[in-house]
């Protein structure tokens, strides 16, 4: 992790393979070949030097035969045959023999190649579209074995785990499931990627971020940690001061979920990471609650608050499969998916009952859920998003630059107004919309402010998100007042060090300390947890 802590850990590649080998660099759509070092021909044989040799030796025999038939009586020896005596009384099939042996070890030297290792050089740079982010340039060395031709692979034996979704890595390390590769089809798929190792640090540059923030987060996952039940879930009410009024263990731990991943921290990270664990352990008991229709509130919570923690726990999972690609989380998350869109109601939103009424605050969420089910490349009927448009022109104002809660509840206000605008955004509206830009400069006329009567940290949560996606004067505007306010009324010493105190808070009276901590930390994670909205197309170079 750099300066900036939050991030995906990526494991390290391939080892390297060297020995001299030539290099075949590939630089993006032309290749260019140049051979280092060739394997270097056996020395020829030296003629003039075996002649002289040969020369020697008939000469030093030449004397010693004639030194030996000065003193003896010998016979003469049968005379040497000659080499066109050979041609001459050779048989036929001797010299074809001949001719064709030679034909042989002449085209046999004509194509013998030296033998060649060839070394691949992949250069990846990153977008050159997306200016704010100027990035370094790696190389990757991977090298061919000689015997690489030869080699033969070993499968290794999958074992098959009774629960293989979520091992809590101290029973095995390092923690290995399949995991599919990352396929980014839309720009919509590159939201996600802000939460990885390399884009935090660029992104909390250009959008404003520095280590207080990240140092405020760090400390709000610390405070999560500390409080995490001993089954691995959250709770609403919990051991810390000021719990909420109600119980709802699974919309606690959806939301505890969402800050840890919205810093880039799942089960699969660094096995040796402590927070590895946390959302190992998180995952294993929340996901054995999900059942065969997608639902993960089951009987617990008011119900009132029942379809607020489908939502949330829906986006959670659906985070997870985005930032994983792991296929073992796809089947549960479409699973959530199809159960949000089962109970979407007649007017296009959601509410307290499966199917039955819309108001906005509920609605929000799940359009927060559908989102993310985009973002990570799973099935959304395009029918049930534009319901929820349909929906959102009947609690409008101002001609669509502000919102209301529900059409029984006439009037806008600051955080409908933001959570609608959000949903517009993510819906289609344009960045130079003029209702989005009215609507837009209302959230900047009203920043966030810690006096009793204006903390707000449900309206702060949804107006970062839409300022961040804005960009510009807007965000500008807005990010000076909040990464230096949250911080700032962080909780800095004591048992509840890393947390927000709800009181005072519009909410935080019913919703508790672990609310006002966990959108106070999705807040200051703004920098790098989504993608801008209107830079998407910039990131993929315009596809």
């Amino acid at each position: 992790m750099a300066s900036s802590e939050p991030r995906l850990t990526i494991g390290e590649g391939p080892p390297e393979l060297r020995a001299n080998p030539p290099v075949l660099e590939a630089v993006g759509a032309g290749t260019t070949a140049s051979v280092s070092a060739a394997a270097r021909p056996a020395d020829s044989f030296n003629t003039s030097r075996a002649a002289a040799a040969l020369n020697s030796s008939a000469a030093e025999n030449s004397a010693h035969n004639e030194s030996t038939s000065s003193t003896d009586d010998r016979e003469d020896l049968p005379p040497l045959v000659s080499i066109s005596d050979l041609v001459l009384e050779a048989p036929a099939w001797l010299f074809s023999a001949a001719l064709h042996m030679l034909a042989v070890i002449i085209l046999g030297l004509l194509f013998i190649v030296p033998e060649q290792r060839t070394e691949l050089l992949l250069r990846l740079d990153d977008y050159d579209g997306f200016d704010e982010l100027d990035g370094s340039e790696f190389d990757l060395n991977l090298d061919t074995p000689e015997n690489m031709a030869d080699a033969a692979l070993e499968p290794q034996e999958l074992v098959a785990l009774e629960d293989p979704v979520l091992v809590e890595p101290t029973e095995i390390e390092p923690l290995v499931l399949e995991t599919e590769a990352l396929a980014i089809s839309s720009p919509i798929q590159m939201a996600l990627t802000g939460r990885s190792e390399g884009m935090q640090q660029k992104l909390l540059d250009a959008y404003g971020g520095n280590a207080s923030t990240q140092r405020a987060v760090m400390m709000a996952l610390r405070w999560l940690q500390r409080y995490q039940t001993s089954s691995g879930m959250w709770s609403l009410k919990g051991a810390y001061s000021d719990g909420s009024v109600i119980e709802n263990r699974e919309a606690a731990t959806g939301m505890a979920l969402l800050a840890f991943q919205g810093a880039g921290y799942t089960p699969h990270g660094d096995a040796q990471h402590e927070f590895t664990n946390v959302t190992s352990r998180a995952w294993k008991s929340l996901l054995r609650g999900l059942n065969e229709e997608g639902i993960f509130f089951g009987n617990s919570g008011r119900q009132n608050g029942q379809l607020y923690t489908q939502a949330i726990c829906t986006i959670a999972l659906c985070e997870l499969y985005g930032m994983t690609r792991n296929s073992l989380y796809r089947e549960p998350a479409q699973r959530a998916v199809n159960y949000a869109v089962k109970i979407q109601a007649k007017e296009g939103g959601w509410r307290y009952s499966p199917g039955t009424d819309s108001d906005l605050s509920v609605t929000g969420w799940f359009v927060m859920a559908l989102q993310s089910a985009r973002m990570a490349g799973l099935e959304v009927p395009t029918p049930a998003l534009q319901k929820i448009g349909r929906f959102l022109d009947t609690v409008s104002y101002s001609g669509g630059a502000a919102y209301g809660y529900h059409r029984s509840h006439p009037g806008a206000t600051a955080s409908m107004t933001a959570e609608g605008l959000l949903c517009r955004q993510y819906l289609g509206w344009p960045h130079d919309d003029k209702r989005l830009q009215r609507g837009a400069d209302i959230l900047i006329d009203n920043l966030p402010s810690w006096e009793r009567g204006d903390r707000d940290v449900y309206y702060w949560y949804y107006g970062t998100q839409v300022c961040h996606h804005m960009e510009g004067k807007h965000w500008r505007a807005w990010n000076e007042r909040m990464k230096s306010l949250l911080p700032e009324r962080q909780v800095q010493e004591g048992k509840e060090r890393g947390s927000w105190d709800p009181n005072g808070d519009e909410w935080g009276d019913q919703a508790g300390r672990l609310f006002t901590t966990c959108l106070s930390t999705y807040m200051l994670e703004v920098y790098y947890r989504h993608l801008p909205i209107y830079k998407t197309d910039l990131v993929t170079g315009g596809q």
